[in-house]
């Protein structure tokens, strides 16, 4: 008996381990996302906390290359309330991503030659750590906005059709 109540607690304890922290909703409809990567970040001890509390906005955020180093850029990640002002972090500075230099020469070189953005999509825990889903994307025309939306809407015309039968 003590077997089952073990399992459904390491169960448990894995799903609270990959837990979706925040999720970049707007990216996937303003860049068609051709690959993604995730990466370990660089963070401070108040941002952790904070993220983990859900203070995160992904929105804005940008990925760019430097010196064979992939930095995240405009990603706001809120001072905690509970930490006086010298120990707390600035909301917007410059974090350094953790990945491959054969993963990070093969998005410079994508990045470089076809124009392509580099756009954070979601952070999430695996295990203890913090993740970020950074996605390869091509932003979408207006016309090309219009035409998914018609898509969307269709699919959901035709589901509520099939109910109704």
């Amino acid at each position: 008996m003590s077997k089952s109540k073990t399992k459904n607690t390491t169960k448990s304890s894995k799903n609270n381990a990959n837990k979706l922290l925040a999720d970049n909703r707007f990216a996937k409809y303003q860049y068609e996302i051709l690959e993604t990567l995730e990466t370990g970040i660089e963070l401070l001890g108040t941002e952790v906390k904070s993220i983990r509390a859900g203070n995160t906005n992904l929105r804005d955020g940008f990925c760019l290359i430097r010196n064979g180093e992939l930095h995240l850029h405009n990603v706001h990640i809120s001072r905690i309330k509970n930490a006086g002002h010298f120990f707390n972090h600035d909301p917007l500075r410059t974090r350094k991503l953790l990945a491959h230099k054969k993963e990070i020469f093969k998005l410079e070189g994508q990045v470089n030659k076809k124009g392509l953005s580099l756009i954070p999509l979601s952070l999430h825990l695996k295990g203890s750590w913090v993740k970020v889903k950074i996605g390869l994307g091509k932003g979408r025309k207006l016309y090309d906005k219009r035409e998914n939306e018609k898509r969307k809407q269709e699919k959901k015309e035709v589901k509520s059709a099939l109910e109704r039968f």
